[in-house]
């Protein structure tokens, strides 16, 4: 009697049968690699769908610099303008969908415009506490003043006193706490313009310096006290 033959498949030149401990085993590797490889593409996927999305906060003028396909352009205008929900969440879908056909160089240098703006933003924000800080202590502190003029000399200082005198006229200013509670912060006209003159003076190259002495100077008053 012929013995049935046993049913299986060569891997380099060796035979495995169908339900052997080898077989289970090359099934079982072979397994775990597509569910490794499904599930990096998963990931992948994702990254780019989030990717496609922060391009939505990208600023103009970065976003034209990326030079990206006006398909994929067109689609994050589009994306921008509905407010719907589901109809964002579509648009969106399809913006990952544009974003996945991207080569790997395109894809870095939306990464590197996303990172500069977040930069940017940073150093703005930095920038505007430091301004804010000038004026508080100018309008809150005579020796304040000394130490401007001494780092900024080339300043209009009867410019600077006239704002400083009337931003005190107006009134305290409104405390962030305050602020939080609903009442709007002083906006007086003297109150802005101290505020745009430390702008621009704090914008030139010489606000490091700035920075220094600011601290310098409260480092003292606290001395003092």
């Amino acid at each position: 009697m012929s013995r049935k033959p046993k049913k299986g498949y060569y891997v380099k030149g060796q035979f495995v049968a169908e339900g052997s401990e080898l077989d289970l085993q090359l099934k079982a590797e072979l397994k775990g690699t597509d569910e490794a490889s499904r599930t990096d593409l998963k990931k992948e996927s994702d990254a780019l769908q989030k990717l496609g999305e922060s391009l939505l906060t990208l600023r103009a003028d970065l976003l034209k610099g990326l030079q990206l396909p006006d398909k994929l352009v067109d689609a994050v205008a589009e994306a921008k303008r509905i407010t719907n929900f589901e109809g964002k969440r579509r648009q969106l879908q399809f913006v990952g969908k544009l974003m996945r056909k991207l080569d790997e160089q395109t894809v870095e240098a939306i990464k590197a415009a996303l990172e500069a703006q977040q930069k940017g933003s940073a150093s703005e924000k930095e920038l505007l506490h430091v301004i804010e800080t000038w004026r508080d202590r100018l309008i809150g502190t005579e020796e304040a003043l000394a130490v401007w003029m001494a780092t900024f000399p080339e300043t209009d200082s009867q410019q600077l006193r006239a704002l400083i005198r009337q931003a005190r006229k107006d009134g305290p200013a409104i405390s962030k706490a305050q602020v939080s509670e609903g009442l709007a912060p002083r906006q007086s006209r003297a109150y802005r313009e101290l505020f745009q003159l430390i702008k621009a003076q704090l914008s030139e190259p010489a606000s490091n310096e700035a920075d220094t002495d600011l601290e310098d100077g409260e480092d003292e008053e606290e001395a003092n006290d």
